[in-house]
């Protein structure tokens, strides 16, 4: 569904990729594993075209992405949810959602959706007219979610989902994931807690200072001794 071949991105003299190449097939969860500072972060916003890549190609489904406009990979069905939720705070939880829908313009359709997610997410019924910024950081999660599904996405890309949160609303996220993609979502996942991303995953790469330098499938990558040494604080 995604590839990304041979993938540099520069931040001014930071040469934060190095030529990566990476695939996410379709119906399948791909975890990126890393430290901080690894890249994880700055292959998602290449795909969204938030940042531009120097050298390397993006496709998606077989078309060339690679300097297409943001909006415009959100129609083509790629959605992020950004590290640190960025919800509108200033905004309902409504507004939230429907500016997830920006580039729809079903109406009937989107309210199906919007229903759809407060079946998935009750607490986000009960706070629809709550302003965003006055949400706990785990509804704030939950309505990030919400917003990137609103685009009715066929890959949706998360990246820390579970940053910040106190260890039952960890749990909680990884249900939601699993539960999105039961529903045929193709997802790719940067996740602080490697032990639980690689559990998830189908397949996962291991990234460091911008570079693959493992990657098999996510259980397999999860009993790797050195993967556990770096990444799973065990010995």
């Amino acid at each position: 569904m995604l590839k990304i071949e041979d993938l540099h991105v520069y931040y001014g003299g930071i040469h934060a990729l190095k030529g990566i190449n990476m695939e996410v097939p379709e119906n399948k969860i791909v975890t990126l594993v890393g430290a901080n500072g690894a890249g994880k972060s700055t292959t998602l916003r290449a795909v969204s075209s938030l940042v531009l890549p120097s050298q390397g190609k993006i496709t998606f489904r077989g078309e060339d992405i690679t300097r297409a406009k943001t909006a415009d990979i959100v129609r083509k069905g790629i959605t992020l949810v950004p590290e640190g939720r960025r919800i509108f705070a200033n905004l309902t939880v409504l507004e939230n959602l429907n500016m997830g829908a920006f580039a729809r313009n079903d109406k009937e359709e989107i309210k199906k959706d919007i229903q759809r997610i407060y079946e998935m997410f009750p607490r986000l019924k009960e706070r629809e007219w709550q302003a965003a910024g006055t949400l706990s950081g785990g509804e704030q999660q939950m309505l990030a979610i919400g917003r990137a599904l609103m685009s009715r996405p066929t890959l949706l890309m998360m990246d820390e989902p579970s940053l910040g949160l106190a260890p039952l609303l960890v749990k909680e996220v990884f249900r939601i994931i699993k539960e999105i993609y039961s529903q045929g979502m193709t997802i790719l996942l940067i996740e602080q807690n490697a032990t639980a991303a690689l559990q998830v995953a189908d397949y996962g790469y291991v990234l460091e200072t911008g570079n693959i330098v493992l990657q098999g499938p996510g259980k397999e990558l999860a009993a790797n001794d050195e993967v556990k040494r770096a990444y799973l604080g065990k010995a």
